[in-house]
């Protein structure tokens, strides 16, 4: 099987709730997500996604996307989709960094091995690991109030595990931890989400402020040596996001006792292959993880699934639905939350078929 055609779309979506807002103002009223097509000389087509959360959370947005796309795809044609080692090197290779655009290039070649094998990807990652994958939901910044007010809705979906958006003043955000915390059932977890949104003074105040409420404090500060400042100075569980996004950075970090859980994005690592290399390593380091990506939708989401579906149960902390946030749906056939909870699909690859009537005209082509 040789790569014969690369195509991107894009697609908006937009928010079932209208904005999603965290730390230091930052909001996103719709979400910029690029969506790739890849054609081979067999009857097998791919499709991978990306979508970063607005350009102001990871160093990537949705025109980067594309035109990132545009500089690697010529380097693609020709080759075996299904040969990971090389695809990635002739990535890397064509183009430094910009490991979200690789990112849907990569999903969109796991999509064609499994559909060349009949196999879906969770098979190919290490096999299905129970039932279902159990849901967080992330609760976007507002007041205490409005955020504790959410729960009960959140609840009635079957959510079990919530991530509060903080990040903000600190007398402001230890009211808002509290005020959820008030509201949360036995059984429920509680993660307080700065990304990257404290100075380390501030996130002592907050760690102190709610040191007896049983909550998870995640990527407090901007640098990995602000964030460890502050993991030693708590005894509340500490997740890292943003600082995670290798397997030198994670060895480092674990060698540190930097955390105890990890948040693995799929595209800020670079694809399936490279998060696959990164949980496998967790799981033999006994780190649990988040297993998720930026953002996205349909097709996000899936591979999301597969991932996490695929991962021994107790070192998967949580995982997200986004296709569950967004009115948009772009893809049949992908996961849907059943009670806070989703599974991968048994059918080959993905398990999607794209709605090309909602993809619209490629706006780039290369073959």
């Amino acid at each position: 099987m040789k790569i014969t055609k690369i195509s991107t779309y894009q697609v908006d979506l937009p928010l079932v709730e209208g904005r999603y807002s965290w730390a230091a103002g930052k909001y996103v009223d719709s979400f910029d997500s690029t969506i790739v097509k890849i054609e081979t000389d067999s009857e097998f087509v791919g499709w991978g996604e990306n979508c970063p959360l607005g350009p102001f959370y990871l160093p990537a947005f949705g025109k980067g996307c594309r035109a990132a796309i545009e500089e690697i795809a010529p380097h693609l044609i020709g080759l075996d989709p299904t040969n990971f080692g090389v695809i990635n090197k002739v990535m890397d290779e064509a183009l430094l960094g910009h490991p979200y655009a690789k990112s849907a290039l990569d999903m969109a070649c796991w999509d064609l091995l499994g559909k060349k094998a009949n196999l879906p990807i969770v098979d190919l990652m290490g096999g299905r690991h129970g039932e279902d994958i159990k849901l967080y939901r992330a609760i976007s910044q507002e007041s205490p109030e409005e955020m504790a007010a959410k729960v009960s809705g959140y609840r009635d979906e079957g959510y079990t595990k919530f991530q509060l958006k903080v990040g903000g003043a600190p007398e402001d955000d230890i009211l808002r931890i509290k005020a959820v915390s008030a509201v949360l059932k036995d059984g429920e977890t509680l993660v307080a989400d700065a990304n990257t949104g404290w100075k380390a003074h501030e996130a002592m105040r907050v760690v102190n402020g709610v040191r007896d409420i049983d909550v998870y404090i995640e990527q407090p500060c901007l640098s990995y040596e602000e964030s460890i400042r502050v993991r030693k100075n708590t005894t509340l569980p500490f997740i890292l996001d943003e600082n995670i996004n290798d397997m030198q950075t994670l060895l480092r970090a674990e060698n540190d006792g930097a955390m105890d859980c990890i948040n693995l994005k799929i595209s800020k690592v670079g694809g399936l292959t490279k998060a696959r290399q990164i949980r496998d390593l967790c799981v033999n380091l006994g780190l649990p993880m988040t297993i998720e990506d930026s953002w996205g939708g349909d097709i996000v989401t899936a591979a999301i699934s597969h991932l996490a579906h695929s991962t021994p149960e107790r070192f998967r902390f949580s995982s997200t639905d986004f296709n569950s946030y967004t009115p948009i749906t772009t893809a049949n056939g992908a996961p849907q939350r059943v009670n806070g909870v989703m599974k991968a699909s048994e059918k080959p690859g993905l398990g999607i078929e794209p709605i090309e009537e909602v993809l619209g005209k490629a706006l780039y082509i290369c073959e």
